[in-house]
């Protein structure tokens, strides 16, 4: 871990530190009271710093957990932004590293627009994940001073990233309580990929999985595959607006502005 910069984000106290781990970017906040939530997100690119975000927007992750916080009277969880290593040398690094690794190698296959060059042989969402659960995760808490077996510990991401949010709590159940997952990029997978996913989650009984997406762009394609999900969660025993929620946000798209209006919700569901 090497650290490399702190900045300051607009109605958020403190200060977002920016660390390598072996080449990938990490940005992280917390604030001044020791937590008791730790949220980590995927495309860490577009969760504080606009410079680096897609479409200079961010999801305003750190401004939206401290309200809610402060609406729940508790203290604003820590948050972890994950880059994804996509690069010039590496064009397709956030695939390799969102893609639900275990449904893929295990016969399903990918639908759209594949570079014919690209194997699924490269895929690398387990080694991603545990960078996240045995390096990044502990070694920031580390550093905060933080107990991380006592921390809620949550992950959140949009499209690709709702895809590895669900996958991570079914594959580390005993890490994470709770899976956010915006915009799930279910076409990718179809239906095999939804029953494949629902599936491997764990038994509800300490969890939580939000999911939603909205009906405008690459979202109006997602309600048949939700669904699918929704009807699959309430089969193995989640319960419909308790442990598990399901949202579809008239006119909200794909992208950071819509999500960024709508995150209030699942982090006061997954805080309260």
């Amino acid at each position: 871990m090497e650290s490399i910069n702190r900045f300051q984000i607009r109605g958020v106290p403190g200060k977002v530190h920016t660390l390598s781990f072996d080449g990938r970017r990490v940005d992280y906040w917390a604030p001044e009271d020791k937590p008791a939530h730790l949220l980590i997100a995927h495309d860490g690119q577009n969760v504080f710093d606009r410079r680096t975000a897609t479409r200079m927007t961010t999801w305003k992750m750190a401004q939206s957990a401290v309200n809610v916080s402060e609406s729940l009277g508790i203290t604003p969880p820590a948050i972890i932004g994950v880059f994804h290593s996509s690069s010039d040398e590496n064009p397709w690094g956030r695939f390799k590293d969102l893609t639900p690794e275990d449904p893929f190698r295990g016969g399903i296959k990918p639908v759209g627009a594949i570079d014919p060059s690209f194997s699924l042989d490269h895929l690398e969402g387990n080694k991603y994940l545990a960078q996240i659960t045995d390096e990044i995760a502990p070694a920031i808490c580390e550093e905060l001073g933080l107990n991380m077996a006592t921390l809620d510990k949550a992950i959140i991401g949009s499209s690709m990233g709702g895809l590895a949010s669900l996958y991570a709590l079914g594959k580390h159940p005993d890490f994470f309580t709770t899976a956010l997952a915006f915009s799930t990029h279910w076409p990718i997978g179809e239906n095999p990929l939804v029953d494949a996913l629902i599936s491997a989650l764990p038994k509800p009984d300490n969890h939580k999985v939000w999911m939603s997406h909205g009906d405008k762009g690459l979202d109006a394609a997602y309600g048949p595959f939700q669904k699918r999900a929704d009807a699959l969660m309430i089969q193995k025993g989640w319960r419909l607006n308790h442990d598990f929620v399901t949202k579809t946000y008239v006119r909200s798209g794909h992208n950071e502005r819509s999500w960024a209006k709508y995150i209030d919700q699942p982090m006061n569901f997954w805080l309260a």
